[in-house]
């Protein structure tokens, strides 16, 4: 969660410099003509791998038959879609955050996959490890509280300086639907990373269903505001948190299983801020989102299995927390607006949780536990990942 920069308008395309590797752009017009590294096939000689990079301004649908690499930057532009159909593999180049694909504001992600076919964005290093591209990032105009209440104006992502933002609440960025990232995640400086799917401003008619972040450099999944509802996300192994928002999400979250392994670096399972406290609370709502479901599985050290900060609000129902040294971490790190405000007006609560032996804290705030957690441990269950998750995920204990 890092600067940003408002822009008023958008007074020109975006351009992303790529990696310089000799690749040319690439503009797929259709399926029957492919331009590779400046050399033209047709589909009696098709490409067997075709490098992806550039600012894609027509539909792009890739072919099965084809092996794809993502060599830089790869921007949908407004009004395309990139439609990837179940059971492919994209690899991308271990370039770090140079290699990403972006879905910007009004262009759309058609990943389909299912439980027997997923999709999968990984790395083709020889031995694959975290950090090695950027992964996958989605930009809408969605509200977010880094403008002003039903404004247009927009703010730029982290890195690319991409447009985000807006008052649609219900936008569409497409579909996300059995999908694994791996290796993604990192960081240009302290003050621009890409996450193993990078949420910015993303609205209600996006479909973000059956997503896993598998040892991801940073965060697995970060919301910066929006609206966006997701269900049944896996994260194993991010090096940074697991689940991450900011900058006035209010969507829901259902099922979600969070694991870390031992040997490993990790932050927090959850990191929950009301606003960007690098940039500023300009709206007049924080995060609140809406969380069911959870498993989160610590690797036994100290961690936070969720750290509430910045004012953030939510309401969590069913939740079960194991191998974290502390549970739930409200932070009142704003003078003007403490998190544990939300605790005394009910709008940050806590109902039906089972912490393990194994989680020596698992309540530190200045309001107290008994308002912040209600309910039942007993009835708690966390989420069903052995049903959910099979087939199509990796690592999971």
């Amino acid at each position: 969660m890092k600067n940003k920069f408002l822009l008023l308008s958008l007074t020109a395309t975006i351009f992303i410099s790529c990696e310089s590797d000799d690749t040319a752009d690439i503009i797929i017009n259709d399926n029957s003509v492919t331009t590779v590294n400046n050399t033209t096939t047709t589909g009696e000689n098709p490409a067997t791998t075709v490098n992806l990079n550039g600012l894609y301004s027509a539909d792009l649908t890739l072919d099965p038959n084809i092996e794809y690499i993502i060599t830089g930057p790869v921007l949908m532009a407004s009004g395309t879609t990139l439609t990837i159909p179940a059971g492919m593999t994209v690899n991308a180049q271990p370039i770090g955050v140079n290699a990403y694909i972006a879905i910007q504001q009004g262009a759309k992600i058609n990943a389909n996959g299912t439980a027997a076919n997923p999709i999968i964005f990984t790395s083709n290093a020889t031995a694959p490890s975290s950090g090695n591209w950027g992964g996958l990032v989605l930009l809408g105009r969605a509200p977010i509280n880094s403008t002003a209440d039903g404004s247009t104006e927009i703010a730029t992502s982290e890195v690319g300086a991409l447009a985000y933002g807006g008052n649609s609440s219900d936008d569409d960025s497409g579909i996300l639907r059995y999908v694994r990232i791996e290796y993604a995640g990192g960081a240009i400086d302290g003050n621009a990373e890409l996450n193993g799917l990078s949420v910015y401003a993303v609205g209600t008619g996006t479909t973000i269903d059956y997503v896993q972040i598998f040892e991801g450099s940073d965060d697995g999944f970060e919301f910066f505001g929006g609206t966006v509802n997701a269900s049944h996300l896996v994260v194993v192994n991010a090096e940074d948190d697991s689940i991450d928002w900011t900058e006035g999400f209010t969507g829901t979250l259902t099922d979600v299983y969070v694991q870390q392994d031992a040997g490993k670096p990790h932050d927090s399972g959850f990191e929950c801020d009301g606003f960007n406290t690098d940039f500023s609370l300009v709206g007049s709502s924080v995060s609140k989102p809406t969380i069911n479901n959870v498993t989160a599985i610590g690797d036994g050290d100290s961690g936070r299995a969720f750290r509430l900060r910045a004012g953030t609000q939510g309401i969590f129902t069913n939740v079960v927390v194991t191998n974290f040294q502390r549970g739930f971490v409200i932070e009142d790190d704003v003078n003007n607006l403490p998190t544990s405000a939300g605790v005394t007006s009910g709008d940050l609560t806590a109902t039906n949780v089972s912490f393990a032996a194994s989680v020596t804290t698992p309540y530190t705030g200045t309001a107290p536990q008994a308002d912040f957690i209600k309910g039942d441990a007993s009835a708690a269950t966390g989420t069903a990942i052995g049903t959910w998750g099979a087939g199509w995920t990796r690592g999971i204990q």
